[in-house]
């Protein structure tokens, strides 16, 4: 897999190294001992599993390789902690993490306190060769931990939403206040360069890349992320039963699951209730609406006589605004309210919600997978998968960035997903 070029010394990479890793385990701090080994759905992956399969991304792709001094804890946790490496080794079922009580919480924080300090010692070693291979693998390996830091907090909030007392991960912030309506932000037809340029300093994954070429056609986008005032509209105009809103695999889904609402909402006597990392609380209607998957985006887009944007699109219209918004850093845990709109800005570009694309994940023209079990980090996932752009509220400010493509399947709702809608010109 190609890595970007980091040019970085020794002493940035180091305090980097220290300071994502320490941010893992901050996310710990409300937890107890008995949900780090919970997992509800396939989907889900205990907390302990995420913290030790980090450290064994880092103990297989840069210590093994690049330290022969180094040796593992525990042999066995290469089986226990791999996640899709095929040729990284065997692997335990995914679905099974949950049933695994050893090693304990206390011997995976061990592994930790191991790994870092074999890679802090091999960081402090190489730091005057600014092109020494195991560079870009080690910051591969962060941006793999911060990925993994916004799955904890995902994951977590559907353990604890599976448990009837539904606790609460953190305290509530008070939202910004009321939303205001959607502005509409015109952009030209034309051809533009999209995707990360390789060789530059900036980190990207190897799916950005190469960049290249696309034409478009005049289109509009939303300024603002589609609110749960939008969706209750939606609910309330029985938008889950008119078939002719859906894709009739998503029509299919919404009738074997009994979809009404979006992951997390339920009816009370007294109305709607979303549950939240700060517990279950009165859906906001100023907030924006999320955990839905590309079925009910679609379909939504569909009712509102709109459409959803292609990746192109969102990433020729969010090319030159910033790259701000409520992310984890912010300590909210929750999509918050639009700011004031401003004439011809885009707000909610990043933060909130990961924003559903209508574009597959597919590879970018010239685009192939380094041999290696590397190469699978990408590139495997290219079919059956919906392109995301954006951030979410859990993922860290250092992460993002305007090429960025996540993706999910069709009915992934679990995430923070939400909707920004575009037109055609």
């Amino acid at each position: 897999m190609t890595i970007t070029d980091v040019r970085a010394t020794a002493l940035p990479l180091l305090d980097r190294c220290i300071e994502v890793r320490a941010q893992t385990e901050a996310l710990c701090a409300p937890l107890e001992t008995e949900d780090y080994v919970v997992s509800t759905m396939t989907d889900v992956s205990p907390t302990k599993w995420h913290l030790a399969h980090t450290s064994w991304f880092f103990e297989t792709f840069v210590l093994t390789p690049f330290d022969g001094s180094y040796v593992t804890p525990n042999p066995k946790y290469a089986f226990l902690f791999n996640s899709y490496y095929v040729q990284a080794g065997e692997r335990h079922c995914r679905a099974q993490r949950g049933l695994v009580t050893r090693p304990t919480v206390a011997e995976v924080f061990a592994y930790r306190a191991h790994v870092d300090d074999a890679l802090h010692v091999l960081i402090e070693r190489i730091g005057d060769d600014p092109h020494h291979p195991a560079l870009p693998v080690i910051e591969l390996g962060l941006h793999h931990e911060q990925q993994h830091q916004e799955l904890m907090l995902t994951d977590i909030k559907h353990v604890f939403w599976m448990n009837p007392l539904r606790p609460a991960y953190a305290a509530r912030r008070a939202a910004h206040g009321p939303s205001d309506e959607t502005n509409w932000v015109d952009v030209a037809a034309g051809i533009h360069r999209i995707g990360h340029e390789e060789g530059g300093a900036a980190f990207s994954f190897d799916n950005e890349m190469p960049a290249h070429r696309v034409y478009v056609e005049p289109f509009s986008l939303a300024d603002r992320l589609v609110t749960n005032a939008d969706w209750l509209a939606f609910v309330h105009d029985r938008g889950y039963h008119r078939p002719e809103l859906w894709l009739s695999n998503g029509w299919a889904k919404v009738r074997e699951s009994n979809w009404e609402a979006p992951l997390y909402w339920e009816r009370t006597t007294d109305g709607w209730t979303e549950f939240t990392l700060a517990g279950t609380h009165p859906v906001d209607p100023g907030a924006p609406a999320c955990h839905v998957s590309y079925y009910e985006a679609d379909a939504f887009a569909r009712w509102a006589g709109a459409r959803l944007p292609t990746e192109a699109e969102w990433e020729i219209a969010a090319r030159e605004q910033p790259v701000q918004g409520e992310f984890v850093d912010s300590r909210n845990f929750h999509p918050s309210h639009a700011r004031a709109a401003q004439h011809g800005l885009l707000r909610q570009l990043y933060g909130d919600v990961w924003q559903w694309t209508q574009s597959a994940y597919t590879a970018y023209p010239g685009y192939a997978p380094s041999a290696g079990a590397l190469g699978e980090y990408n590139g495997k996932w290219m079919c059956d998968q919906w392109v995301l752009r954006g951030a979410s509220c859990a993922t860290p400010r250092s992460h993002a960035r305007v090429t960025y493509r996540n993706f999910f399947p069709s009915d992934a709702r679990w995430q923070f997903m939400g909707v920004r809608l575009a037109k055609n010109a």
